[in-house]
């Protein structure tokens, strides 16, 4: 949950940080606030602190590193948007000169992303 959340000031950048974490999940296979308990990790979040331990991210390109650096920055001021996000050099050397919006799958996902609803 980000910080912003946790003081409930809610805007596009917790989504941002959101995503951020879920990137950070998907590539090393755990949360990057890790905590012996709810306190510890809630801590550890409205610090901001979480790292990339050399084992576990030695296979992970330091682009992917960057957007998740740029994504979990702690002030949201700072933090980039969901739209720098997607236009993040990272996506050109995933994609390839193919641009996320090009592909039918990213397309259908993102449509039923925006219209989900809890």
């Amino acid at each position: 949950m980000a910080p912003e959340v946790l003081r409930r000031n809610y805007n596009e950048k917790c989504d941002v940080w959101s995503c951020g974490v879920i990137m950070y999940i998907l590539l090393c296979g755990h949360p990057p606030f890790n905590g012996s308990n709810e306190k510890k990790i809630l801590e550890k979040v409205l610090k901001g602190l979480y790292e990339f331990k050399d084992h576990e991210w030695a296979g992970v390109s330091e682009s992917a590193k960057n957007l998740i650096k740029k994504m979990l920055t702690f002030e949201p001021d700072k933090r980039i948007s969901a739209y720098e996000a997607l236009n993040d050099p990272w996506f050109d050397e995933v994609l390839g000169t193919e641009k996320i919006h090009d592909r039918p799958f990213a397309l259908y996902t993102l449509r039923n992303l925006k219209n989900f609803r809890v």
